[in-house]
């Protein structure tokens, strides 16, 4: 038993090393095609006319949807991105 938690206390600190080594910076180009990508494969903001830039890791979006839904769902869709340390909503609502 002693043995194991022993095995247990070497491992887990090389997990944690080579878990860290593997993370690469992101970078602004990732981070907007992430977002353009996720976005597209929305089913409530897909089809809306949308642009992003990415500037130090603030996400604005501009752009139209057809509703506040989409617009919401656009923010929030980019936030989730790895990466992503804020978003500027400036979307536009404009009716068909």
């Amino acid at each position: 038993m002693r043995n194991n938690r022993l095995v247990l206390a070497l491992l887990i600190p090389q997990v944690a090393i080579v878990s860290a080594a593997d993370r690469k910076p992101v970078t602004d180009d990732y981070i907007s095609d992430a977002v353009m990508q996720r976005l597209a494969a929305d089913a409530v903001v897909k089809g809306g006319d949308l642009k992003i830039d990415v500037k130090a890791g603030i996400v604005t979006i501009s752009g139209s949807v057809h509703s506040l839904k989409q617009k919401d769902k656009a923010e929030h869709v980019a936030k989730k991105v790895n990466g992503v340390k804020g978003v500027v909503n400036n979307i536009k609502i404009e009716k068909p």
